[in-house]
């Protein structure tokens, strides 16, 4: 950790981070050389990301068609969801840590930005091999989402590349870190947004006008959230806000409403439907094989207790004070409102790394935080191998053994069907 003391801005305190001009405030591109030296994994992090969001856009102008315009609304709808995060109070729970391009007053990362067609457009064309009825696509996007973001919530947050808020009760229910929230999050809103990309159409992969698409861009990025927002209404709000039940269990309530819509699709005759033939599925499975091998990577060969993160994060302050949260359900809940930075309960970091462990001062909420080493590695690596194993049983079964269709609607078997 000698090298800390020499990072710039370390330990930099600001109450609010004041902008120069618009453009300023708009994007900030920060050094990657300096970066890398602060944080290793997360330059990484990006740069999969970039070559995910790259190698799915390649794969959907590729095969055109309707592709291109799920691409562009998974990129609008993600833009919608992370825009309201951090402008509503009430959802405003999270802080990524600064990254190489960063927009929007330093609270988006352009990787995040690109997150979100590698999480939704793969699941999008996953869903559309898998031979299911209409009805089913969008739970089965919805659980594969769940599948491709897991190993990126759990690692990623151990190695400090964004921060939670502290006592927001939506998120208190952690998982490796990771609140439970977070995955019933992605699978309904992922689900939401594949509901209303195709719920305007009667030939759901069959492109229409310039205009159509655009339309359909425009409401399923749109939609995709208040649609997210309802499927936390029949479980989650009146489970966890009024019967005090653990997130754990409400996720795994959707999770198995989730599954049992497509295994009964799955086992339900069909008539013959037209399906979504791709080309050149190996790009999203070579990008696929690198996004869990770069998480297990992590896990095997880093140390985060020597990443160090300066930028946004929770406001500190006095350690009593409590504001409402506003619950969708109608409900109001109480959070803290700042972190209490000798008492909290986020052990992924702390503020070993600055000169004796100074904490952060009252009503700043830019500063330096320090990552802290695994209390127990082999754990990390067995979960995240295990996750490994299932996306590829999982994605090499829809992509290699999986049936396909022509574009006359007749089904053929991939394994006998040439692939370029």
């Amino acid at each position: 950790m000698a090298a800390a003391k020499h990072l710039p801005g370390l330990g930099q305190e600001l109450a609010d981070l004041k902008y120069a001009d618009f453009w300023d405030w708009f994007v900030k591109v920060n050094d990657p050389v300096e970066m890398w030296r602060a944080q290793p994994t997360y330059v990484l992090s990006q740069l999969a990301y970039a070559l995910g969001g790259l190698f799915t856009l390649l794969h959907a102008l590729r095969n055109g068609g309707r592709l291109p315009f799920v691409w562009l609304a998974a990129v609008l709808h993600g833009l919608v969801v992370e825009s309201m995060s951090n402008w509503l109070e009430d959802v405003d729970n999270f802080w990524h840590a600064q990254a190489i391009v960063i927009f929007l007053g330093r609270r988006l990362p352009l990787h995040i930005i690109l997150l979100y067609p590698v999480f939704i457009y793969n699941a999008v064309v996953a869903g559309s091999h898998m031979n299911l009825h209409r009805w089913a696509e969008p739970f089965a996007a919805g659980l594969m989402v769940v599948l491709i973001d897991i190993p990126y919530d759990i690692v990623s947050v151990k190695f400090i590349h964004w921060s939670w808020h502290d006592t927001d009760p939506n998120i208190a229910d952690r998982h490796y870190w990771v609140p439970w929230n977070s995955y019933y999050f992605h699978a309904t809103f992922a689900a939401s947004f594949c509901f209303w990309l195709t719920a305007w159409r009667e030939a759901r992969w069959k492109r229409g006008s310039f205009l159509q698409e655009i339309k359909n861009c425009t409401l399923a990025s749109l939609l995709g959230t208040p649609g997210g927002v309802l499927l936390f209404l029949p479980v989650y709000h009146p489970l966890h806000d009024i019967a005090k039940i653990h997130s754990e269990v409400t996720f795994f309530i959707i999770f198995t409403v989730f599954l049992s819509i497509i295994w009964s699709s799955d086992r339900s005759p069909k008539p013959q439907t037209q399906g979504n033939e791709c080309r050149w599925n190996k790009l999203l499975l070579i990008h696929l094989v690198l996004h869990y091998s770069l998480f297990l990577g992590m896990v095997l060969f880093g140390h985060p207790e020597n990443e160090i993160s300066t930028g946004f994060h929770e406001r500190v302050g006095p350690c009593d004070e409590t504001v409402p949260v506003q619950t969708a359900f109608g409900l109001v809940l109480q959070k803290k409102r700042y972190l209490c930075a000798s008492n909290y309960d986020e052990a992924y970091f702390d503020f070993h790394c600055l000169p004796g462990g100074k904490l952060p001062a009252n009503g700043v909420s830019w500063y330096t935080i320090c990552g802290n080493p695994f209390t127990n590695r082999t754990e990390y690596i067995a979960i995240i191998l295990t996750i490994c194993f299932l996306a590829a049983t999982v994605f090499g079964n829809i992509y290699i053994r999986s049936t396909s269709f022509k574009k006359d609607g007749n089904l053929t078997m991939k394994s006998k069907q040439k692939r370029h």
